[in-house]
């Protein structure tokens, strides 16, 4: 195959891919007597689907997103508490067009970041830039880029992806310069970028994560404006399989606890619906 005379005149062309299916197309066009224009097209369709299948490989390398964590792949059986209605209309990404967010809220292990993953996985196969990366590694980067005078490149790319996934919000404590940065993220990409966010904390609980009323205030009433939130309560997925295994002695409580979470205080006091805006 590497020594194909057409490899030259293909290469020069940028169209080297074609050599992958080139003797398959030309061994079905003499069964089929298939036209020669149409013989074109096909090669053109496959060295298409080659560079899209490319883009998207790459894409999804830069992303930081689990190419295995899809939707085809959640089991809504053992999850409950996930409404999946509102999922699969999440999946098609006009949240995305439209510059909302999407909040996942709810105890550890119950599908929250499987879902942001499968969510940022949609919109990479629909072309929109997505970057996602856990809240406190995503800050620590843009901080220790300063040493390097990065900063602003990465800073630049944060702002401008169409999708930003910031995972587990809340679970560790931020330092007065990563505080900044997020409410300058969340600032900046009000109303023009869209925005994943999952915690493990209580909806009421997340102004706690910014030790600063003013700038809690501010940057959640951007952060909720616009956005679809899920609370998802049940058992850790992960833990299920233990306490199957475990027998209960008699007269034993539960060692489940009636679930916290809500739906996000508004930032005006009044009650919104689940995912109202």
């Amino acid at each position: 195959m590497l020594t194909h005379p057409l490899l030259p005149k293909l290469r020069q062309l940028k169209l080297s891919g074609m050599l992958n299916t080139l003797e398959t197309r030309a061994a079905q066009a003499m069964e089929r007597q298939v036209a020669p224009t149409e013989f074109l097209a096909l090669l053109l369709d496959d060295e298409l689907e080659r560079r899209n299948q490319q883009c998207l490989d790459r894409r999804l390398a830069q992303s930081g997103c689990n190419s295995q964590k899809t939707l085809v792949h959640f089991d809504f059986a053992a999850a409950p508490g996930v409404n999946r209605l509102l999922i699969q209309e999440l999946a098609t990404c006009a949240f995305v067009a439209r510059h909302e967010n999407v909040l996942f809220c709810g105890p550890t292990g119950v599908g929250k970041s499987y879902l942001a993953n499968a969510l940022a996985l949609e919109a990479l196969k629909r072309d929109y830039r997505v970057l996602s990366r856990p809240t406190h590694r995503l800050l620590a980067e843009l901080n220790a880029a300063r040493a390097h005078s990065t900063h602003q490149r990465i800073l630049a790319k944060v702002l401008n992806v169409d999708l930003l996934l910031l995972d587990d919000f809340g679970l560790q404590p931020l330092s007065t310069q990563g505080l900044q940065d997020l409410y300058e993220i969340i600032s900046e990409r009000y109303e023009s970028r869209s925005c994943i966010v999952t915690s493990n904390r209580a909806f009421e609980e997340w102004p706690d994560v910014f030790a600063n009323d003013l700038l809690a205030s501010a940057a959640l009433d951007r952060l909720t404006h616009h956005a679809h939130t899920l609370v998802i309560r049940g058992q850790s997925y992960r833990q299920r399989g233990r306490r199957q295994e475990r027998t209960p002695l008699p007269n034993q409580p539960s060692p489940l606890m009636p679930s916290t979470f809500g739906p996000p205080p508004p930032p005006n006091g009044k009650h919104q619906g689940d995912h109202g805006w």
